[in-house]
């Protein structure tokens, strides 16, 4: 714990959240658990959302089976991700607003925004979706995983095969596992503070 800053996590932790992490290109042979998959959801579930709406619906592919059902969705270029334990598809569903009662309880008329303006609904639940997408990211980084997210897919065909429902769109998609450091890209440049932020 920093003196100066009272509750800052240590330089390991952001070592490992951050500056040491990295995306994966390729997986060593140590397996994913399910009991690991689900202390991951356990965490993510945690992470604030608009209204704790949640929109946000994971897939997780942790077998040799279901991972060739995505093959046909991804690019050349991602078919490594196959070799990951597990792919987890990050979707949105679009009746996210029905289980405001559930989630929002003190506000459940929270609901009717959605119901009476559904223009509304594909952005929220794409903007939040993304936003728990990335505390998975983080979640399994803490939890001792490696990710690689990706976004080379036929997001029409992972939703076929996967969501044929209709109501649950794909938003992304990353390969879980532990990474194989032989494979990892050097680093690439980061934008500086003055190129990408300013403080007004």
């Amino acid at each position: 714990m920093s003196a100066l800053t009272p509750g800052k996590i240590d330089q390991a932790a952001i070592d490992r959240l951050f500056l040491d992490a990295r995306s994966q290109n390729g997986w060593t042979d140590a397996p994913v658990t399910e009991a690991e998959i689900k202390a991951l959801y356990d965490l993510v579930k945690f992470g604030p959302t608009s209204a704790n709406t949640q929109p946000a619906r994971f897939v997780f592919l942790a077998t040799p089976e279901a991972k060739e059902r995505l093959r046909p969705a991804l690019s050349q270029g991602n078919l490594k991700s196959l070799a990951a334990p597990v792919i987890v598809i990050v979707g949105y569903d679009l009746n996210f607003h029905d289980k405001i009662p559930q989630v929002f309880p003190h506000n459940p008329g929270f609901r009717d925004i959605f119901v009476n303006n559904p223009a509304a609904i594909e952005p929220h639940a794409f903007r939040n979706s993304s936003l728990q997408g990335a505390y998975l990211m983080l979640a399994a980084r803490a939890l001792g995983l490696d990710v690689g997210p990706m976004s080379g897919f036929d997001a029409d065909k992972v939703d076929a095969e996967f969501f044929p429902g209709g109501t649950v769109k794909t938003n992304f998609i990353a390969a879980i596992g532990h990474g194989d450091p032989e494979k990892v890209m050097p680093r690439l440049p980061r934008l500086s503070f003055e190129d990408a932020a300013q403080i007004l």
